[in-house]
């Protein structure tokens, strides 16, 4: 019998938007209607790796976006909206396009057979060495192609200073790994075929400067160059977009959200630079349309309980990946030896009650058997004191590393005084992980300048605390909502 098609599944699915891949981006707010639905969609790959923490003291890095697609599928135009969209901020845009190789002259007398659409046609080397210099903050001269002529200007370059967001944009900017590797956010333009080709016969004559001549024997050797290097290099380089964006500049939905995710990652990324023991997990559509759900006044009980354990499980599964492991050898039923890691021995939870009580579950789900203590502090009024009420905690946790549970970060100071407890019952800071799914970031200063040694791992930082000391935009009494006694 086939599953009834609730409301929830279709606003997952509108929320899901564009292609994606992996745990990287925040979205934002989708229509439920089925136009919207069609503007973006995502498959799910497999998450990077998480970056490694940095010194607070090391110069900012710069938001590297990768945007690719087949030749004349609205790349520039799709860069174009991003820069105008982040005009308070500082962004620069860097163009494969400036790092073809200048031709032979034997190249240049056979021009009109020349690939330009091969992967031997750029200089990566030169374009892999100014996409490093400006994630190190250094200002760098980018070549001027003349397209007329086929060959760069041996007098005259472009500089290009560093910025809070860089854009490398190419039909072949994901094909090798080591400029992949730089980026924070891969986008690919999906625009059809037919649509690429009148595109690019008018780009060629317009902007280019060739003749209708040349152009149309170019589209006569379409078939010959562009398309097979299109299905040979440029779509497999799809499988690596974090987001698929269909119809270029006209997908004004997509944009948009790839615009507010960028905002949310600059705000997280300044935050998280002053605080390296601050881990926001890599978001995807996936985990902004869940964080809408949960976040919606008007959900349901099931669907708000059903939505927090799926992102609470992702939280946890992530703060398990900062415990630390020990090399482990095993036999494989082939015979083989497969060298792994063994998981921490030694590990409890804590909740602090009530809201943490909420992620016992998936905490319990994910370390079989494991011991879990509880806090209890009791907040008197809204004048930010706290009182310890309860504590009940194993007799051995001073040996063990701990995972202090709450969902919610708010001004921080219910998460000291059970910090504090920990380190009385003889925790080291260094030992305390602590998990939540939204974070304030008046919070995150509060734990971290009195705690600078102990983890937090959240999957989102919200923008601050009102004046009745609630996270906004939040998502309310948790524990009310988790457990139904918000009526």
């Amino acid at each position: 019998m086939p599953e009834e098609i609730t409301p929830i599944d279709i606003a997952m699915e509108a929320a899901s938007g564009p292609h994606f891949s992996g745990l990287r981006l925040d979205g934002g707010l989708l229509s439920t209607s089925p136009s919207s639905r069609r503007s973006l969609t995502i498959p799910a790959f497999s998450s990077p790796s998480s970056s490694t923490p940095a010194d607070s003291n090391s110069p900012k890095r710069p938001f590297v976006i990768g945007v690719s697609g087949g030749t004349a599928s609205g790349k520039t135009t799709v860069c174009d909206m991003i820069i105008q969209q982040l005009h308070d901020h500082r962004v620069v845009l860097v163009n494969q396009d400036s790092f073809y190789r200048g031709l032979t002259a034997e190249e240049a007398g056979r021009v009109h057979e020349y690939n330009f659409d091969h992967p031997d046609a750029f200089d990566t080397e030169q374009l892999l060495e100014c996409a490093e210099k400006l994630r190190c903050g250094q200002c760098v001269q980018v070549p001027i192609y003349d397209f007329k002529k086929h060959r760069r200007s041996s007098e005259s370059f472009r500089q290009v200073n560093a910025s809070d967001v860089i854009i490398l944009e190419g039909i072949l900017v994901f094909h090798d790994a080591r400029v992949r590797n730089l980026m924070n956010m891969k986008i690919f333009v999906d625009t059809d075929a037919d649509v690429r080709l009148a595109r690019r016969i008018r780009r060629d004559t317009v902007e280019r400067g060739r003749d209708i001549d040349s152009v149309l024997e170019q589209a006569s050797l379409y078939a010959k160059f562009v398309k097979p290097a299109f299905d040979d290099f440029v779509l497999p380089s799809k499988k690596y977009a974090d987001v698929i964006i269909p119809r270029g500049g006209d997908n004004h939905v997509a944009i948009d959200l790839i615009v507010q995710h960028i905002r949310t990652k600059l705000g997280q990324h300044d935050l998280c630079k002053v605080y390296p023991n601050v881990f926001v997990i890599q978001s995807t559509f996936q985990i902004r349309g869940m964080h809408t759900l949960i976040r919606d006044r008007d959900i349901s009980k099931h669907d708000f309980v059903f939505y927090s354990d799926r992102l609470i499980r992702l939280v946890v599964e992530h703060g398990l990946g900062h415990l630390p492991f020990t090399e482990k050898q095993v036999v494989t039923p082939t015979g083989s030896v497969y060298t792994g890691v063994d998981f921490c021995k030694k590990l409890c939870g804590v909740s602090i009650i009530r809201s943490g009580e909420s992620m016992e579950n998936a905490l319990r789900a994910c370390c079989k058997g494991i011991k879990i203590g509880k806090i209890l502090i009791h907040r008197d009024g809204d004048d930010g004191k706290q009182q310890l009420i309860y504590e009940k905690l194993p007799k051995d946790i001073s040996e063990r590393h701990v995972l202090l549970l709450d969902p919610v970060l708010a001004t921080g100071n219910s998460a000291n005084q059970a910090i504090e407890l920990l380190i009385q019952k003889g925790v080291p800071e260094s030992h305390i992980i602590f998990l939540n799914l939204i974070s304030a970031p008046e919070g995150i200063q509060c734990v971290c300048k009195q705690f600078p040694s102990l983890k937090i791992v959240t999957s989102e930082i919200d923008v601050a605390l009102n004046e009745e000391f609630r996270v906004v935009p939040g998502m309310g009494e948790f524990g009310d909502r988790y457990f139904g006694t918000d009526d």
